[in-house]
């Protein structure tokens, strides 16, 4: 029988000692409920969680960004409309956009708050059901390239949970177009479509490849144990892990010690 460590037990996988170093902000809005899970992750990764607020004016010395799930102002207007005027989304946008290209990872109300920063095109909408939906989910790799994806290879199949009722990716015909054309589609829905998004779309990147957004939640499949239960029971039918999460966190490092595939 394996020994599952013990919750509240963060244990890091990272070997390498140059990794402890690496610091790994990690926003917080009024209604973001994620951002402690989003924390732990960067933790087992082996980096150190910097606890940033919506309301900060400064970035302070950190290598990469999370921006995790929620509510961020309890989605009035639209999901993410008014998290995008936050004083501390101004400096991530201009950090992102900057020559050195902070690494920025957007997870669920994360990628809607992306996406109405303009940092990722198109827009997220109801699900086309209409409902809010919790459920573990597939998702293919398709670009294997991008700062938060390093570790995975491309094709490879993973399971992450997905909980949301915004979560339907739109765009129209020539935006999805060309993030076809450029390899933007970082993650596509395998199976099962779960909220209607065009084209299949689970996540995506800008062209350099250092901001991502996802709908689903990798924080959330990040130790053995307790993550997916298609990936424990093996129904996923893909050789799944409870883990398969982490590689997110775990790239973004390999990006920032200068790591390549």
């Amino acid at each position: 029988m394996t020994e599952l460590p013990l919750i509240g037990e963060a244990i890091a996988v990272a070997a390498e000692p140059r990794l402890a170093g690496a610091r790994i902000g990690v926003v917080t809005f009024p209604g973001t409920l994620d951002d402690r899970d989003a924390a732990r992750a960067v933790r087992l990764a082996g980096a150190t969680a910097v606890e940033l607020w919506h309301g900060d004016t400064e970035l302070g010395d950190v290598d990469a960004v999370v921006i995790p799930g929620g509510f961020s102002y309890g989605d009035y207007l639209r999901a993410g409309a008014i998290a995008r005027f936050a004083p501390l989304m101004s400096k991530i946008i201009d950090a992102a956009n900057s020559d050195a290209k902070l690494p920025v990872l957007g997870i669920c109300n994360g990628f809607q708050i992306l996406t109405e920063s303009h940092l990722l095109p198109g827009s997220m909408i109801k699900n086309d059901h209409l409902k809010f939906l919790c459920r573990d989910q597939i998702l293919r790799v398709e670009n294997s390239n991008t700062a938060w994806t390093l570790d995975y290879e491309a094709g490879q199949e993973i399971t992450i949970p997905l909980k949301n009722q915004d979560g339907q990716y739109i765009a129209d015909d020539k935006t999805l177009d060309a993030l076809e054309a450029e390899g933007r589609v970082v993650f596509r829905y395998v199976g099962f479509n779960p909220n209607g998004s065009r084209r299949d779309i689970a996540g995506i990147s800008n062209a350099a490849g250092n901001v991502v957004g996802l709908m689903p939640h990798p924080e959330h499949a990040v130790e053995p144990g307790f993550g997916p239960e298609t990936a424990l029971s093996g129904s996923a039918g893909v050789g799944g892990s409870d883990t398969d999460g982490l590689g997110f966190f775990t790239s973004v490092l390999t990006k920032i010690v200068g790591g390549d595939k």
